[in-house]
């Protein structure tokens, strides 16, 4: 392998928790809610499918079928989606419901897996190329800078960016070409199987880790360095 390709969310970061994420929110607007109704409405959250990178909603109301659609395509799209689904849970104020978005695009809200300094600085150190290739309608790249990873990776390679989204090939190939590498030299990570596992039709080879808790998953990204051999190194 002379290249990874990696996931985002639920691969090398994690979004906090949703009850975390109306906790803060909260605490950030300076809006109290009784402990009882905040759990409520978290939970409420959940099954709306309201946090970016959390679970998938239940159902999605017609109203919002063609944001929902197009939300890691245009990012207005995906703040539309998103704030309406969390419009479908009451809230002390409207204005809540765009903070709980804009908390979920910054850094705040995601934590890196923890063998993911570990995985992402062994690849640098053996000179393979690092992509992060991901379904998204917002800019990633802070969460990296803010963690310190930005520095292994080589390219980023977003649905909203390229106008596809996995698990169309072309996203794969986007990938391939901005690092130049082989796409049959080319390992995909990723946690989904139906959009990560698109990297196959290219010739990627691919590996899937679990979307788990940070705390339930420490050391599943490890065997990428095994699957992914030293690279040779060009001359200098």
């Amino acid at each position: 392998m002379t290249a990874v390709l990696f996931d985002f969310s639920g691969t090398l970061c994690r979004v906090e928790s949703t009850e975390s994420w109306l906790r803060a929110t909260l605490a950030a607007t300076g809006t109290r809610l009784e402990e009882r109704r905040l759990v409520e409405a978290a939970a409420a959250l959940e099954v709306a499918g309201a946090l970016p990178g959390g679970a998938e909603p239940a159902d999605v109301p017609a109203d919002l079928a063609a944001a929902w659609a197009e939300r890691d395509l245009d990012t207005a799209s995906h703040r539309a989606a998103y704030t309406g689904l969390s419009r479908q849970v009451p809230l002390p104020a409207d204005s809540l419901h765009d903070a709980l978005y804009d908390r979920a695009v910054t850094p705040a809200a995601w934590t890196p897996y923890p063998d993911a300094p570990r995985v992402l600085g062994e690849l640098r150190r053996r000179g393979i190329a690092v992509g992060v290739v991901s379904n998204i309608g917002w800019d990633p790249r802070p969460v990296f800078r803010q963690y310190g990873l930005d520095k292994y990776v080589d390219a980023y390679v977003l649905s909203y960016e390229h106008g596809a989204r996995k698990p169309d090939p072309r996203l794969f190939a986007a990938a391939c070409a901005e690092l130049g590498v082989a796409p049959e030299h080319t390992l995909m990570v990723g946690d989904s199987r139906t959009a990560d596992g698109g990297a196959a039709a290219l010739g990627c080879q691919v590996h899937f880790v679990d979307h788990l808790p940070v705390r339930d998953r420490p050391d599943a990204l490890l065997p990428v360095l095994d699957l992914a051999k030293d690279a040779e190194l060009p001359p200098v």
